[in-house]
């Protein structure tokens, strides 16, 4: 329900942005319809906040519980991640697709490509969020309270993945320098582009495939840091 409401809410806002002119960095109001709707429905598979499960058990110790699994950690966390990303698919992402088209034009795709091409983008958004969240929760190995950088995570990736507004929005070599050398964009801006068919088909491919080489980048860089991290474990309280 919360969702739907800042639906409603960012929806207004956007277009009356785009105004009289009809429309706003590219987009027109039914492609901005769509991308509200379906971030505000996205925003709860890729889940960019909230999870601290990781970070608490390193903070008392149950992670050793972990290391005992025949299943690595980054493994066995991202398996259990994909499973909540299905369910929330189903329980949070239809709602505001369902509510949106009631009371907005929406944008719906016109070229075959671009439904499957946004359900790779949308699983690869999901494994990469992971990636990000597993990192900023294993600095807790070294600094054990995560506060700090559970703060800085919440407050940077909702402006740089374009939930707040589209990144487009901004001058066009600092969102396409966000887009190489950051992996926020592509959290949700990247599947939401895909989905109002805001590039051509080729330009759709090029960015997904930014996606799932971010992905397998940090999920690399998740394996890394646990190893580093079982080097030197300390449990507190023995």
């Amino acid at each position: 329900m919360t969702n739907v409401v800042f639906g409603f809410l960012r929806c207004y806002v956007l277009l009356a942005v785009a105004g009289a002119a009809g429309s706003a960095a590219g987009y027109d109001p039914r492609q901005l319809a769509t991308f509200v709707w379906v971030g505000q429905g996205l925003l709860a598979v890729v889940l960019l906040w909230g999870w601290t499960e990781l970070a608490d058990r390193i903070r008392t110790g149950d992670v050793t519980a972990d290391l005992l699994r025949p299943v690595h950690p980054v493994t066995a966390y991202l398996a259990t991640d994909l499973g909540r990303a299905g369910y929330a698919a189903l329980a949070r992402l239809l709602p505001p697709v369902l509510v949106g088209p009631l009371f907005f034009p929406v944008h719906l795709p016109a070229r075959w490509p671009t439904v499957p091409l946004f359900v790779v983008s949308a699983a690869a958004a999901v494994v990469l969020c992971f990636a990000c969240r597993f990192l900023v929760n294993a600095t807790a190995y070294w600094l054990e309270d995560v506060r700090g950088p559970m703060i800085l995570w919440t407050l940077g990736s909702g402006v740089l993945a374009g939930l707040y507004f589209p990144l487009r929005f901004l001058p066009e070599w600092l969102y396409q320098t966000l887009w190489i050398v950051t992996p926020f964009p592509s959290l949700l801006q990247t599947p939401l582009d895909v989905l109002v068919e805001r590039d051509p088909t080729p330009v759709q491919l090029g960015l997904v495939a930014v996606q799932v080489g971010w992905a397998l980048l940090l999920l690399g860089a998740c394996r890394w840091v646990q190893g580093r991290a079982e080097r030197r474990l300390v449990v507190q309280g023995g």
